[in-house]
């Protein structure tokens, strides 16, 4: 009460902050978000939690720079997927259908949904071994009547 006092009167002291440490752009720079592998699963995920959307909690995997995106702590048995090796981690990913499962240095999961890659496209995490396939979209002779017609 007696602050709010104070500063209704206009009598509040006024100490300036110090312009040493008062920006984030130090954070907020990509080479400073790097994973750092060896930590439990619980501050695995808060890194790549504390960095969505920018910039980004980064790792390499096959030599690419790839960003993680959306995770979450899993608590369950470890799920059926496809390994993937990730560079620095003490265990390989496993890339499942709900998304690619990273371990912690204490062997709990980490869930992570979404990757992008260096080039800018970004994939559900589950589709990475699949991210290169492409499908060639057929249209029945209704639909082609109907996209000659809007064009």
């Amino acid at each position: 009460v007696e602050a709010v006092h104070l500063i209704a009167d206009g009598k509040a002291p006024r100490i300036p902050q110090p312009k040493e440490g008062a920006t984030y752009e130090g954070i907020q720079k990509k080479e400073n978000s790097e994973i750092s592998w060896d930590q439990p699963a619980a501050a695995l995920h808060n890194w790549i939690r504390g960095h969505d959307k920018v910039p980004g909690a980064w790792t390499t995997i096959n030599g690419q720079v790839v960003t993680f995106y959306g995770s979450s702590l899993l608590d369950a048995s470890v799920p059926a997927g496809q390994e993937l090796t990730i560079k620095g981690a003490s265990r390989p990913g496993l890339v499942t259908k709900n998304g690619l499962v990273v371990f912690g240095n204490d062997g709990k999961m980490v869930l992570v949904r979404n990757l992008q890659f260096e080039d800018g496209k970004m994939i559900p995490a589950s589709k990475y071994f699949s991210a290169d396939e492409t499908t060639a979209l057929e249209l029945t002779e209704e639909e082609k009547k109907i996209a000659e017609d809007i064009r």
